[in-house]
């Protein structure tokens, strides 16, 4: 049976101190521009904790928040026509609910139309003025689940969490919080998108998304690992997690892919999110707040008979590696000729576009906010199809893959998946 949530209350939060004038206005980099205008949702649970009680939470919760938006003031205003953040403290979306179940079952079942009835807002809709919407869930058992959705125009999922780190830290009364940076314009400048043919809104789709789990524990992993690099072809010797299960489920698309199209004219274009903090020249700091990522793109055709998973390995890992501070620059010299070209590929329907980001990193388990780490974080459901995120497991040795396919090839995944044993 489904869990009722029953929402209890509704309010915005604002910044507990008013932002200066000379903060007022943000300017939103080019790699703000280029995102799609979703929410990037992510669901933080929590067992019960008998030392303190939901009013006592849900009080040390908001004016936390409060506070942690003085810091990160561009959450609490507006984005003005895709070029700057209007930073006028109108605040963020605030919900409680109380949720009619037990915390461990909708954890088992993973079910993603419960799991978006935590979250303030529909992930699977346009963002709307509300930058920033929260929504705190309170289980009949106790326990809490903390339900998230940021807009991707203004942050990546590295700024993501350390908001939620930050907001943890303060709810916990910690005296030293690193300041965020919020100057990514000044590396990456806004540019006119007019006439470059590239509209933000070009992946999003309408088409029914289903959204499914697919967990790949310790043993799976290594066993993935070892044959990634023994295949034919292969020229990695210690790939990574993140390269094994990228590498498989790519491949696992193409095949899916090739039962529907012209094999003759089809490209399949992996593209995996790269961290742009460490990789620029200087290095960007590591609490540089924004969009702070660029896509490693790696390319296989229909016809090519060498695209076996070692060779897929390969690919990916030498595509990610090109991206350095000299191919950011070159980025920026031709990023309107690039996105234009992929524009055309996208319209003309010459390309499959598998877009994967890998959140395993990610101190997701480290948000604490008084009352334990928690039992479980995920992510649900977004509006584009062919996108994978991965994330640590709960014990930290396994993988979880969030996957986002269109409905009749999401069948074909899940059929795929049983045949390899992998996850």
């Amino acid at each position: 049976m489904a869990p009722n949530v029953e929402i209890i209350s509704k309010e915005i939060i604002k910044p507990s101190s008013p932002t200066p004038d000379h903060l007022r206005n943000l300017k939103l980099s080019f790699l703000d521009q280029v995102e799609p205008p979703v929410y990037v949702p992510l669901i933080f649970f929590y067992q019960f904790d008998e030392l303190c009680f939901d009013a006592d939470k849900s009080k040390l919760l908001k004016q936390s928040l409060s506070n942690t938006l003085t810091m990160f003031y561009p959450l609490a205003g507006r984005i003005h026509e895709n070029s700057s953040i209007d930073c006028n403290d109108s605040g963020v979306e605030f919900i409680e609910a109380r949720v009619h179940a037990v915390l461990s079952n909708v954890i088992h079942k993973s079910n993603m139309e419960e799991l978006k009835k935590l979250l303030a807002v529909d992930p699977i809709g346009i963002v709307f003025d509300t930058l920033l919407a929260v929504q705190i869930n309170f289980f009949d058992c106790g326990g809490i689940a903390i339900g998230v959705c940021l807009s991707h125009q203004i942050a990546d999922g590295t700024s993501l969490v350390e908001f939620m780190n930050t907001w943890a830290a303060t709810c916990r009364g910690k005296a030293k919080i690193v300041q965020p940076c919020f100057d990514l314009a000044r590396s990456f400048p806004p540019k006119d998108l007019l006439g470059s043919g590239f509209t933000p809104n070009i992946l999003i789709t309408k088409e029914k998304i289903v959204t499914k789990r697919f967990v790949f524990d310790k043993e799976k992993l290594a066993k993935l690992k070892e044959v990634a690099a023994s295949g034919d072809g292969s020229q990695v010797q210690d790939p990574t997690r993140v390269e094994a299960v990228s590498a498989h489920i790519w491949k696992q698309f193409m095949e899916i892919a090739k039962n529907k199209i012209d094999e003759k004219k089809a490209l399949f274009f992996a593209l995996h999110a790269v961290n742009l903090r460490p990789r620029t020249s200087p290095p960007l700091s590591e609490h540089a707040f924004g969009n702070c990522w660029w896509p490693a793109i790696a390319v296989s055709t229909s016809s090519d008979d060498n695209n076996g998973f070692s060779v897929l390995v390969t690919m990916l890992r030498n595509a990610i590696r090109k991206i350095n501070s000299d191919y950011m620059e070159q980025v920026k010299e031709d990023y309107l000729n690039h996105l234009s070209k992929l524009s055309d590929l996208l319209l003309k329907g010459d390309v499959e576009l598998y877009n994967f980001t890998s959140w395993c990193r990610f101190p997701v388990y480290e948000v604490d906010y008084g009352w334990g780490k928690p039992c479980w974080v995920c992510t649900t459901t977004l509006p584009i199809k062919n996108i994978v995120i991965l994330m640590n497991t709960p014990c930290g040795d396994g993988i979880e893959a969030w996957v986002n396919m269109l409905e009749q090839d999401m069948e074909m995944l899940e059929s795929h998946q049983k045949s390899t044993g992998y996850a």
